[in-house]
């Protein structure tokens, strides 16, 4: 057989030239249209459950979330590996599917199944999918460094101003926030108080929980006009808890407790900086450079203390000072 191919090349050898000159010009085609990542994504398909069950024990995680959420995965169709992980306080389920489910359909059939599971789950318990990415989406990390900014500062900056702006590009599935404190109000009570005025705990958590909403009312009409009636009760300051009451009779506001400024959240691990983590999609446009971290310091001649641009920096186009950020 190659003899016959051999000879017949040899005696055909214009046609030769004329098929290696379109298998060169189909090459130069291809080439040009094919979309190639510089890290091929070969991770399997796989949809991630996360659930929190905040101060529960890991055995009581098992038990009550992982166990049930795994064994009714089982049950998806195309899925050929379920592995759970129990933590304190939370619980993580991963549900890996054959080679070529699509992953859009994947995610869709889990939360099909999730919907069922809201009665076999413990109360006040919401499991929530993971973003749709992979393990080698983790395309770009910065830091957020200031000299004049607060970790609290920087913080809020990163959650309400920063965050949104690179989550509106084209490929990014997640922005994940690393680092920081997160701000806010702290009630401290007074346990000897507490016992003189006969006030619980308890009922310190429902006066603030019920002092934190607006209360919507019907419609007055005077002079052919239509007045809303609304109660506004959300908190906005420090002196919006401090007003709050406790009881009727003796028990005076602010008696048992006392609040405290804006303080961070407690947090188990610490970093030095505020760092953000961008993670794509896993597209055949997705990325995959990964730079080093880079480092975003405040612009002296901004008048907020920000650049609206930076080299290196993705910074959103507008730049509101990290002060005035809602907590």
């Amino acid at each position: 057989m190659l003899n016959r191919i051999i000879e017949w090349s040899l005696r055909n050898q214009f046609m030769v030239v004329i098929g290696l000159l379109f298998a060169v010009l189909g090459g130069v085609v291809a080439m040009r249209s094919m979309r190639l990542d510089a890290i091929p994504d070969l991770s399997d398909v796989q949809v991630i459950i996360y659930t929190e069950y905040a101060g529960q024990a890991p055995q009581l995680v098992e038990d009550q979330i992982t166990f049930p959420l795994s064994s009714k995965m089982l049950a998806v169709p195309f899925a050929k590996v379920v592995r759970g992980y129990s933590f304190f306080g939370f619980s993580f389920v991963y549900v890996i599917f054959e080679d070529g489910t699509d992953l859009y359909w994947a995610r869709s059939r889990v939360l099909e199944y999730l919907s069922g599971m809201a009665g076999q789950l413990p109360e006040g318990v919401a499991p929530q999918l993971g973003p749709d990415a992979t393990g080698v989406g983790w395309a770009f990390m910065y830091v957020l460094n200031s000299p004049q900014r607060s970790l609290a500062d920087l913080r809020s900056y990163q959650d309400w101003y920063l965050k949104y702006g690179l989550m509106s590009v084209e490929g990014v599935s997640e922005v994940a926030s690393l680092g920081g404190f997160v701000r806010q109000y702290q009630v401290e009570v007074d346990p000897v108080r507490m016992r003189a005025y006969d006030v619980s705990l308890a009922k310190v958590k429902m006066a603030i929980k019920r002092s934190n909403s607006d209360v919507g009312g019907r419609l007055v009409e005077m002079g052919e006009r239509e007045y809303m009636v609304r109660g506004l009760g959300y908190v906005k300051e420090i002196r919006d808890l401090e007003q709050i009451p406790l009881g009727v009779g003796p028990v005076a506001r602010r008696s048992s407790s006392r609040t405290s400024p804006t303080s961070p959240s407690d947090r188990r691990s610490a970093a030095g900086s505020q760092t953000g983590t961008v993670k794509a999609r896993p597209s055949p446009a997705s990325w995959s450079y990964v730079p080093a971290p880079t480092r975003c310091r405040p612009s002296p001649g901004s008048r907020s203390g920000w650049p609206s641009s930076s080299r290196g920096c993705p910074m959103t186009s507008r730049s509101p000072s990290p002060t005035t950020a809602p907590s």
